[in-house]
Parts: C-alpha cells; sequence; structure tokens
C-alpha cells in the first residue's frame, strides 16, 4: 500500500489529498489480537495473564525504571494508549500521572462518549470500548439494574462496542489495558515547573518531578490537557481564541452572533439591585462593551465537573451545601427562574446502572463560566484554588436546585430524586476527581489544524487518526447586552461534515524547538478546529499514534519529524487505525452558490433566542438548518437582512425541510418597500418550489431596508430556519 511520497515531514508542506481505503475488516488483524483476546475483564475483578510476545527489559508496576525508552507524562486516556502502544512495540516505557487516578475525564465521569460517527475509531481506542461491552455482556456487571433494562441512543446491538460506562470500570479497563503490557505507573508524582525539564540542545534528556525523582528517556509524550511539560520544553504555543484573521477562519474568536445555545431566553437582570447600573454587576458579568465578532481573546470555554449521579435510593448521596456557599453566585440562576425560564438546568445521559453522566445545559448550568481563564499557565497552588472555587461551585449550585426556596417547587422536586452515585468516586467523596479542562494550551507547530480541516476545504495526506464531531466550544464569558440584559458569550455549535484526518505535523512540536517530544491532547489546532478534535475517543487514538512514531523515532535514531511518515501511516494501518474516510454522505447540503438569486444560509441570520442546529433531515441549504426545539414560543425569531443590489421586484421564498412534527403556522414577517406582511408557513408540506417556498411577491429597494424574520411567535410545532432566497420577478 502506498501512503505518501517523501519521507520527511518537511516534504509534506503542501498537502496533497490523496485516498486511501481503510476496511473495516483490517482491523484487528495484526500482531495484537492474539495479545488482546488474553484480557479478561469481570464485574469485580480483571486478570491479568503474562504476554507471550517479546517484551525488552519489563517492570513490574511498582518497579518504574528511572531510565526507558518512553516517558509518558499524564495519565490521561491518552497518556494509557501511548504508554500500550509504546510497551507493545517492545520497548520499556513509564506512564506519570500527577494525581492519584489514571483515564483523566474517561474515568472522571464522562463517560457519555462524543464522537459523532463512531465507525472513525479504530486501533486501542475501540479496543477499550470493546473491552468494555465484554464487561457489560456479563450479568454480574448490573448491580443496580437488568442489563435489559438499560437503553441508549448511543447504542447500537451489532457495535460490540460499549459508549457509555460508569467511570470505575473505566479506569479498570484502563487498568487491565496497562496491566497486560506490564506498563509501570507512577502516581502522584508532579513535573517540577521550574526548570523540571533538562534539555540538551533541543532534545528533552530528562524531567524532574517535584519530589526530585528524575525520569530519563530518549522520547517524551506530553499526555496532559495543560501542556506543562511541553511548555517547560520550550515549544511554542497558545491560550484562548484566535482572530478570524489569523487562518482564515469564519467562527473563531469572540462569538455573539453565533452563541445560540445554552442561552438566555428571557430578560435577566444583570446588576446587583435590580435596574439599577450604577450598583454594579453581579459576579462573573463582564463590565463594558464586547469587541467585534471575530475578535482574538486569551479567555477560555468553560469548565465543569461531569458528575455521576443516580437515582437509586439505596446508591444515592445527598446533595452537599459546601461550607463556603456563596449565594450571590447563584443569583443569576434564581432571577431566570423568577424571570420564566421554567427549563431544567442540566443535561443527565443515562450510563449503566441507574447512573448518569451529566453535563451543563442552558443559560445558567454546572460550566462556571470565567472562572479559568488562569488554568492553562497557572501554579499547582493557582490550579488547585481554580478546582476547589469550581468543586464549591457546582455544589452549591446543585444544592441550591434541590433546596433553595426561591427555586420551583417543582425543579426541586425533580433534583430532590437525584445524588451522587454512593460508588463512584469513593476516595473522593463520590465526586468526580477531574475537572473537566476542555481546553487549556495549545500547541503552534508547523501545521495548524483548522476550521478548514473540519470543513473538508483542505485535507492532510500524513493523517494519524480521524476526528469526527461538531465543533464545539462552551461559553466563555457573560456581558450585558444593548437592553441591558445578561446574555452569554462563546458557545458554538457548527457540525454536518464527515470524519477527517488530524495531520501528524499537529501533534509533533516545530524541529527548532524540541526534536523528541509528542502532544496528543494539546497538539496544534485553532481554537474551533480544537473543539472538533477534543474528544476522549479522539484523544486515545492520537496517543496510540504518537508513542508508535515515537519508537519509530528511536528504531531510526531521528528527530520525530525526520520519521519515514510513510512508513508511520503503514504501521498506523496495521494496528487498526482508521487513518481516511472514505464514505461519502448521501445527500449532502446544498451549495449556496449554486442557487439562482441572493440566499442567504442560516448562519447569515440575526438571531434572537437559542435555535437548536442540526443536519438530520436531508434536502437543506449549506450544512444544516436550525429548530426552535418547540419551546419557548413567542421568545426566538431569525431575521436575514439582503445587501440588494438595486431597487426591484423580487420573489420572496424561504427554505425548510418539511417533516410532520413542524409548525403548520410558521409566521413570517416581511419588510418591504411598501410596508410589512405577514404570511404564516405550513412547514409540515412540502415547499412549492422545491427546497424553496415562495411567500410572495414584494417591491425592495436596495441595500440593507428589505428583511425577513421567521418567528416561533403562536406557532403548533417545531418551526425551521434555513434560508431565504431573492428571486427577481419577471
Amino acid at each position: 500500500m502506498r501512503w505518501s511520497s517523501g519521507k520527511a515531514s518537511q516534504q509534506l508542506a503542501t498537502p496533497t489529498i490523496r485516498k486511501h481505503h481503510v476496511s473495516a475488516e483490517h482491523f484487528m488483524t495484526s500482531r495484537n489480537r492474539s495479545s488482546w483476546a488474553a484480557i479478561l475483564v469481570t464485574a469485580g475483578a480483571i486478570a491479568t495473564p503474562s504476554w507471550t510476545t517479546a517484551q525488552s527489559n519489563r517492570g513490574s508496576h511498582d518497579d518504574a525504571r528511572a531510565a526507558c525508552d518512553v516517558v509518558v507524562y499524564g495519565g490521561t486516556s491518552a497518556g494509557v494508549t501511548a504508554a500500550v502502544q509504546a510497551a507493545a512495540l517492545g520497548r520499556s516505557v513509564v506512564l506519570i500521572e500527577p494525581g492519584t487516578h489514571i483515564g483523566g475525564l474517561t474515568s472522571g465521569g464522562l463517560g457519555a462518549t462524543d464522537i459523532g460517527n463512531k465507525a472513525a475509531i479504530g486501533g486501542l481506542s475501540r479496543k477499550f470500548y470493546q473491552l468494555l461491552w465484554q464487561h457489560y455482556a456479563e450479568d454480574t456487571a448490573w448491580t443496580w439494574q437488568q442489563r435489559s433494562e438499560y437503553r441508549s441512543g448511543r447504542q447500537r446491538q451489532t457495535d460490540k462496542a460499549m459508549w457509555t460506562f460508569e467511570p470505575h470500570v473505566a479506569e479498570q479497563v484502563l487498568r487491565a489495558m496497562l496491566a497486560a503490557r506490564e506498563v509501570p505507573i507512577v502516581l502522584g508524582e508532579r513535573l517540577d515547573l521550574s526548570g523540571g525539564v533538562a534539555m540538551d540542545g533541543t532534545r528533552i534528556t530528562s524531567i524532574r518531578m517535584e519530589s526530585g525523582r528524575v525520569f530519563r528517556g530518549k522520547m517524551f509524550v506530553d499526555a496532559t490537557y495543560e501542556g506543562d511539560l511541553m511548555a517547560k520544553a520550550g515549544v511554542s504555543y497558545t491560550v484562548g481564541r484566535e482572530a478570524n484573521s489569523d487562518y482564515d477562519e469564519t467562527l473563531n474568536g469572540v462569538q455573539v452572533k453565533n452563541a445560540v445555545h445554552h442561552q438566555f431566553v428571557v430578560p435577566v437582570d444583570p446588576y446587583l439591585v435590580p435596574g439599577d447600573a450604577s450598583s454594579g454587576l453581579l459576579p462573573g458579568i463582564t463590565a463594558g462593551p464586547l469587541p467585534t465578532d471575530g475578535t482574538g481573546d486569551h479567555r477560555v470555554q468553560a469548565y465543569c465537573f461531569r458528575m455521576c449521579i443516580t437515582d437509586v435510593a439505596a446508591n444515592r448521596a445527598p446533595w452537599i451545601k459546601p461550607r463556603d456557599y456563596d449565594e450571590p453566585l447563584y443569583e443569576l440562576l434564581f432571577r431566570n427562574f423568577e424571570a420564566g425560564d421554567m427549563r431544567i438546568p442540566w443535561n443527565p445521559i443515562w450510563m449503566p446502572n441507574r447512573k448518569t453522566d451529566t453535563n451543563n445545559n442552558f443559560a445558567v448550568s454546572t460550566d462556571f463560566i470565567g472562572s479559568n481563564y488562569d488554568w492553562a499557565n497557572a501554579d499547582y497552588a493557582t490550579r488547585a484554588a481554580i478546582f476547589d472555587r469550581h468543586l464549591s461551585y457546582q455544589q452549591g449550585l446543585l444544592w441550591s436546585l434541590a433546596h433553595h426556596p426561591r427555586v420551583p417547587k417543582k425543579i426541586r422536586e425533580h433534583f430532590q430524586r437525584f445524588g451522587p452515585a454512593k460508588d463512584e468516586f469513593v476516595a473522593h467523596g463520590n465526586w468526580p476527581h477531574q475537572l473537566y479542562v476542555r481546553e487549556a494550551r495549545r500547541m503552534v507547530s508547523d501545521y495548524v489544524m483548522t476550521q478548514h480541516d473540519c470543513q473538508g476545504r483542505r485535507q492532510v495526506e500524513d493523517p494519524v487518526g480521524l476526528a469526527a464531531y461538531t465543533m464545539d466550544s462552551h461559553h466563555v464569558q457573560r456581558y450585558v447586552d444593548e437592553h441591558g440584559h445578561v446574555r452569554n458569550e462563546g458557545d458554538v455549535q457548527i457540525g454536518g461534515f464527515p470524519p477527517y484526518p488530524i495531520s501528524y505535523r499537529s501533534i509533533r512540536p516545530k524541529k527548532s524547538e524540541c526534536e523528541n517530544l509528542l502532544v496528543p491532547a494539546c497538539l496544534s489546532a485553532s481554537h474551533m478546529a480544537y473543539g472538533s478534535i477534543r474528544m476522549e475517543p479522539v484523544f486515545m487514538v492520537l496517543g496510540q499514534s504518537a508513542a508508535t512514531a515515537a519508537v519509530q523515532a528511536i528504531e531510526a535514531g531521528v528527530a520525530v519529524q525526520d520519521i519515514d511518515v510513510e512508513e508511520l501511516l503503514r504501521r498506523l494501518f496495521e494496528d487498526g487505525q482508521v487513518l481516511q474516510w472514505t464514505q461519502t454522505r448521501s445527500k449532502p447540503g446544498i451549495d449556496v452558490k449554486s442557487l439562482k438569486g441572493i440566499v442567504l444560509d442560516d448562519k447569515d441570520a440575526q438571531l434572537t433566542g437559542a435555535w437548536t442546529t442540526s443536519h438530520s433531515a436531508a434536502g437543506y441549504v449549506g450544512i444544516g438548518y436550525r429548530h426552535d426545539g418547540n419551546v419557548a414560543k413567542g421568545h426566538k425569531a431569525a431575521e436575514f437582512t439582503p445587501d440588494l443590489p438595486k431597487a426591484a421586484t423580487y420573489e420572496i421564498r424561504i427554505a425548510y425541510t418539511p417533516h410532520s412534527n413542524r409548525a403548520s403556522n410558521a409566521k413570517v414577517t416581511i419588510k418591504h418597500a411598501d410596508g410589512t406582511a405577514a404570511v404564516f408557513v405550513n412547514q409540515q408540506q412540502p415547499p412549492n418550489r422545491g427546497t424553496f417556498q415562495a411567500i410572495g411577491t414584494y417591491r425592495c429597494v436596495a441595500g440593507q431596508q428589505t428583511s425577513v424574520t421567521i418567528s416561533n411567535e403562536g406557532s403548533d410545532g417545531y418551526v425551521i430556519v434555513d434560508a431565504v432566497q431573492f428571486v427577481p420577478a419577471r
């Protein structure tokens, strides 16, 4: 199989698109199949037989070597697969984790795996989910419910992989994978941030921990979420959001117009004394006007804890009111309820055994917006303070939702049904040990993954894995809008694209900075591209690929930048990695440029209220459409304002995907040269112009004085917003 021409990464500076066919039948047909069959995962224990394959200088968990071939810093899911792969390739390796648990977020509460198309996941990452499936195939794994009772939309019987799982089971399986390869694990050792990285020119020779312990290696992998090793080795990185102009993107930087998700849907006063701007702002609200959309800054999307909760009384711990409970932090929550927003502000996704992975949802929820900006570059004491502040906020939030008298009774009763699972995070008061660090440092290497890679406008020829999830950024800050109400800023969720390849050059530094380091988690990507890549299954994929490259560099005696990329791709392919997406979408969106007249897509609309992006119903314009969720009637609108080149009479049309659950009376208001008209469209019926429904002919003047507004006022079903077309009348 021919992967690419040229051996050195420098020869790939101008990538060309090549089709590499990777079929599912090749998965686990390599040397790893017989090895993995030896792992036994049971409900109560994991038996780990010895390996029959040749091992070099193998040690035990208690015999962590101070000098080895590959040093992996960070026991995240990426770190685990990197360590396992290095050992599988016959190299001595040590896995160093600063905390007390391995697995990062995978064992820290994020049991609802976000990936998009799961066929994009191969290698050790898929093996992890297959081992979970083996565990839950046993009746003994089901302690709080029957296996037949569990239902999840994320599961298919044909997958033989479990994409939803309990935190403690995830850590068991990850430990089994490490034990099977006899990888030593060192817990509780943190990198000395003041000179703990020893360099010989552009090569790391050793790293020193705060305890004074030194680990020497030929190759190093920084698998942390923060990129501490990378940064202290002198590798270039960035924190925050780039300006759109940096990489010619459209979704980066400050985002007000696109921030329609997890948004306030009713007016909420932001001032300490309602209506009195002179009294000051409530906690967490940014003072002053925001820069224009697309402006870069160093703010970071919000963190939270992914909670494992349950409604099983025998396994349910109570919500705890923290000792430092700070009631003003929840004033926005109370005011939002009092203003009429009765949505339940969390998103519990059911895991096995009546447990959940619970995430942020709606305007005021578990995301502690604006409280994490210093995390990436902070010392350990500062991070501990930020961690504790997040812990106090989220525990106080849940206690308030269950018990505070200003929370509506129905909401309180809902939250009183739940509590933290007693059999999870036992050593941590049933609370996750891992903060959801969605984004921290991001390396800046020779290739920066951007929005263009996600949306297929360019494609790399040195792929080391695929990403498949929506470009997803959580909110970054709160501000006061022009009406004197609080709003959230920064949440962008744009999908509708197939899986796409991640460049090898994005997981290794510039050669001028470091020659023996791989970075699978804090990789080289813009803020928006990272929002798609930053998923745990992808980190596992990249961890395996990083270790393979590290071993190859050792074998060839070269820098990681100078390995034979063609050989790397061949090795990854043999080990079950999926490197190229060969499937195509059967019904892609309609290209705006192919349509006659003047067409404004939904991304061009001025949105009021929280609209949901979707691409589930075929026949839409662009990369998707939006719907109102059939909620908050009268509070959502989308205004299209065209820049018409000349005064003329136009037939105005709106696009929507019809369905029986749509509104039969979607209100459309047209402002034109002769006044204002209102039209009600039955979106249950197919449009009369194919993709578009003609809603009348109107005389319009030049410029931006014409507008078309689609609202959900009085609607009796889902209101769809897709595109508006202006066709000159004959």
